[in-house]
């Protein structure tokens, strides 16, 4: 059954509740009011009743059946006068000149005959006979002179007015219901259009097209409320399945590189053992060839697969270890091992004597090595790189100023800058330098260039370690990486005490 159904049913099933006890209480309060009014007709009626059925008993009292001293009472009043044994004395039917009335069905023994009420006794009954009107009795005991009076009111009239009544209740709950069903199926209808609307717009959502969006989304109705949820829902679904996509076009293009280039030393490898095989060995310079390229790919593959392993556990969301490590020190190896490697080479070095962040060591010696290693493979010989280390948030100062057993260290941000000034990066490429495997020159070779994992690795390790990298860099103007970490709150010396 449809939500609509159900509320419809619902509101005629309250309304028709209501109407009826409305209903109710009207009808039994008004038979109640007509009742109460009979009984009063009955009570006034007594006294002339009770003269005119004595005036034949009595000589000489006057007739009271008609003339001026007539009680006014409805046609078909009857009235009757017993002994207190119950013989009839004397009844009367007040028909007024019309067709006989029909007289009540008196029960025996007769309810109030004995009785020695003031106000007398009241009951309903039958016509005699059957099919006549129902009677209104009133039995009044008169125990001293031993006479019981009864009078009985035909109830016509109040049957007619309830019956009337009842007709009119039947006809107006009938056309209040009707109506209101209309006026509510249209409401409702109205109503929960916006409902229907959401529910088509769920089945397109269903249907793979996450932009939509549901109407109405405003803050004045419930089903606006709801259209604001499910529209916020809608966008975190869509930012989900954006980042899954994402996530797995990397993985992809992650595998696929990877495969690429673990492919090439393998078909190296490969190549110099069928050399091998083919004769090398008999030649001890062929021989020496093969055993030495064989060596070399399967290092760099050695290598290869250390750096995946290492972007694979930073993936994984593992923390480093936690320790106090001198960046300083760090990056003064860093930079004395960059020129043993390349004397021809100008790299200067502006640092503190000493500035502590938290943090692994080895990775972070990692960090400044790739940088550096980047530097030079990816400029002309003899092109300058500038190494600078400081504080921010105003401990420079205090960190330059102090000595190798200084406990001063800062308490803000150590900032790493690696610049050099080579030929610099377009923003498109400068935009996709952090990701595995990519090479801003697809022309250089892999034995000179690198697997590019090199920029992904030091994005990783300083996200694991809280902090985060950036590249400024214009076609011409070289380029600068700024590395940002966290510093630590205690000097290295308390660390390792």
């Amino acid at each position: 059954m449809s939500l609509r159904t159900r509320l419809l049913l619902a509101l005629l099933g309250l309304v028709a509740a209501g109407l009826l006890v409305a209903g109710v209480v009207t009808y039994s309060s008004l038979r109640a009011f007509l009742l109460e009014r009979v009984d009063q007709q009955l009570r006034e009626a007594r006294g002339p009743v009770a003269l005119t059925l004595a005036s034949s008993q009595i000589p000489g009292l006057p007739d009271q059946t008609g003339g001026p001293g007539r009680p006014s009472l409805p046609p078909g009043t009857y009235g009757e006068l017993r002994t207190s044994e119950g013989v009839v004395l004397n009844q009367i039917s007040y028909s007024y000149g019309t067709e006989t009335q029909p007289t009540p069905q008196l029960p025996t023994p007769l309810p109030g005959a004995s009785a020695q009420d003031a106000d007398g006794t009241l009951f309903n009954t039958s016509a005699a006979g059957g099919g006549g009107p129902r009677f209104r009795v009133l039995v009044q005991s008169v125990p001293t002179v031993q006479r019981v009076l009864i009078v009985a009111v035909p109830l016509t009239e109040t049957t007619q007015t309830m019956g009337r009544l009842l007709g009119v209740e039947i006809i107006a709950f009938a056309l209040v219901l009707v109506g209101l069903g209309v006026a509510a199926w249209l409401i409702i209808k109205h109503d929960l259009r916006p409902l229907e609307a959401m529910a088509d717009t769920a089945d397109v959502i269903a249907a793979g097209d996450l932009t939509q969006r549901v109407e109405p989304a405003e803050p004045r109705t419930e089903v606006g409320r709801l259209g604001l949820s499910l529209n916020a829902m809608l966008a975190q679904i869509e930012v989900a399945f954006a980042e899954r996509a994402a996530t797995e076009e990397k993985l992809r293009r992650f595998l696929a590189d990877a495969s690429h280039e673990l492919r090439t030393p393998l078909t190296s490898i490969r190549g110099y053992a069928e050399v091998f095989e083919r004769g090398a060995k008999d030649d001890p310079e062929d021989l020496a060839t093969a055993m030495r390229r064989i060596e070399e790919e399967s290092k760099r593959m050695g290598v290869m697969v250390d750096e995946l392993l290492l972007l694979a556990r930073l993936g994984e969301g593992r923390r480093p270890e936690r320790e106090p490590v001198d960046l300083a020190r760090v990056v003064n190896d860093a930079v004395g091992d960059a020129r043993a490697a390349d004397p021809t080479r100008d790299i200067s070095l502006d640092a503190p004597a000493e500035l502590v962040v938290t943090g692994d060591e080895h990775q972070l010696r990692q960090v400044v090595a790739n940088l550096l290693g980047n530097a030079r493979q990816h400029t002309p010989p003899g092109c300058p790189v500038h190494v600078q280390l400081r504080s921010e948030d105003g401990d420079a100062g205090a960190a330059e100023g102090a000595g190798a057993g200084d406990p001063r260290v800062g308490t803000g941000e150590a900032v790493l800058e690696v610049a050099d000034e080579g030929p610099g990066l377009a923003p498109e490429v400068a935009a996709q330098v952090f990701e595995p495997f990519y090479r801003a020159d697809k022309s250089r070779a892999r034995q000179s260039g690198g697997a590019g994992l090199g920029l992904a690795i030091v994005a990783a390790i300083v996200a694991a370690h809280g902090g985060s990298v950036a590249l400024q860099t214009q076609p011409g103007a070289g380029a600068t990486f700024s590395v940002r970490l966290p510093q630590s709150q205690s000097p290295i010396q308390e660390a390792r005490a």
